[in-house]
């Protein structure tokens, strides 16, 4: 039997079950289990199958912190305070049309620095900031485009679940791929804000709202918005600041999340028990979904796939920045059909070792190489939840929207973001410093 025949045939089973629909976990266990018994694998696998688990699941206190900052984004969106934060946010910066789209972007930006949860912040975005930008006299597509682009930052800018779960396949500290991702995260908002702001020529100013003096309006717009920043800085610097765990700031987030809901006299069993229920919900997912990655990507390496992919790769040459390109386009084209949650936990494995092999330059050597092909991982990815026609969302944008929006229009707001994206991509690529420069 040829060498790549299993892990080809394995592959194929996967991706086949994933494309046909059915739950990833199942089919990344159910593959695993196959595999295991139609190939020449010792029975003893089993046993080292368990104790990855144990060893990188059950007993990993990184993962411990993926509930607790769920729990604090859905406490903010349930509960009111992101949605006053963003209002805040529009009486600020909301006079012109290209204030509007800015308010929009900083909310965004918010919202992923206080939940990370991609839906919660392109819905609630949707929602409030749809019609105030088409008063303004945004089209609709330019409008889609800014929503769907500021939500997905959810998922790169800290504390990301993503970037929790690279640092866990990649092996490297968290607070460094947080810190990472700071860089990219502030130069994707830059060329986000350039293009906003150039598409708002000659559009009017913003309908004004109710009267306010200046120190009322000044003190309502930071009682709207500085408890939100604060907590976010609390967390962030904390975990950056080496003055806690990952694990340990995502408590004192949830914490937080609900003393700025008590701030705001919004809190209530009725907020926490819905919010308890959506992270048990997302969290076992999330656990299923790297309990099978973990039985996956021991079998596949175990009948020669991690050999399969080396030898692929090698027929592009011995060039590294080559063998670069060929993962993030392999990435990039996989996350027109897989989540980013799959690709992470089944791809990055695979890849990390063959990329930590190779020559860049630059001082990108361990830690520095991995964190800076991590943080280009997560960018790549990020663009995917904009991709036509399966990006996750544009369909939380199209729910939301209901009859404002139609599909095409969607898509074609989202067009100029996505090269945006690639251009940045592009350049951190080319200038590894904006990633390694904070670590």
């Amino acid at each position: 039997m040829s060498e790549i025949a299993l892990p080809l045939a394995m592959a194929l089973l996967t991706l086949g079950g994933i494309l046909a629909g059915y739950r990833v976990a199942f089919v990344l266990a159910g593959a695993s289990a196959i595999f295991i018994l139609i190939s020449p694998l010792p029975t003893a696998f089993f046993n080292l199958i368990v104790s990855r688990i144990y060893a990188n699941v059950l007993t990993n206190w990184l993962l411990v912190a993926i509930p607790m900052f769920i729990f604090m984004g859905l406490i903010l969106e349930k509960s009111g305070v992101a949605e006053r934060a963003l209002k805040g946010a529009q009486r600020a910066l909301g006079g012109t049309a290209a204030g509007m789209g800015v308010a929009v972007l900083v909310i965004g930006v918010l919202l992923a620095a206080s939940s990370g949860v991609v839906g919660a912040s392109v819905v609630l975005l949707a929602l409030l900031a749809l019609p105030r930008m088409a008063e303004v006299g945004y089209d609709k597509a330019t409008g889609a485009g800014l929503i769907a682009a500021s939500g997905t930052l959810a998922i790169l800018i800290p504390p990301s679940v993503m970037l929790i779960i690279l640092g866990d396949q990649l092996q490297t500290p968290v607070p460094d791929m947080f810190a990472g991702a700071i860089g990219p995260g502030l130069l994707l908002v830059a060329l986000y804000g350039i293009y906003i702001i150039w598409r708002a020529r000659g559009l009017p100013r913003a309908p004004k709202g109710p009267a306010l003096g200046l120190i009322a309006g000044v003190g309502r717009t930071l009682m709207d918005v500085a408890p939100l920043l604060i907590l976010v800085i609390c967390v962030l610097g904390s975990i950056i600041g080496g003055l806690a765990t990952p694990t340990e700031a995502s408590g004192l987030g949830a914490l937080g999340a609900i003393l700025v809901t008590a701030l705001y006299r919004r809190f209530d069993t009725g907020v926490i028990m819905a919010a308890a229920r959506d992270t048990v919900m997302a969290t076992c997912v999330v656990l299923m979904v790297i309990v099978g990655a973990t039985c996956f990507s021991a079998v596949f390496k175990g009948v020669g796939g991690d050999a399969m992919i080396r030898s692929a790769l090698s027929l592009f040459g011995d060039n590294p920045w080559t063998v670069l390109l060929v993962v993030m386009g392999a990435i990039f084209v996989l996350g027109f059909v897989l989540d980013w949650l799959e690709i992470t936990l089944i791809l990055i494995p695979i890849f990390a070792p063959v990329i930590a092999g190779l020559e860049f330059g630059n001082g990108l050597t361990g830690q520095p190489l991995l964190i800076w092909f991590g943080i280009l991982v997560a960018v790549n990815l990020q663009t995917s939840f904009l991709t036509p026609p399966f990006g996750f969302a544009l369909f939380y944008l199209r729910g939301a929207a209901g009859d404002q929006l139609q599909t095409r229009e969607i898509y074609r707001g989202v067009i100029p973001f996505i090269a945006l994206q690639l251009f940045a991509l592009g350049l951190l690529m080319a200038f590894p410093w904006l990633i390694t420069g904070l670590i």
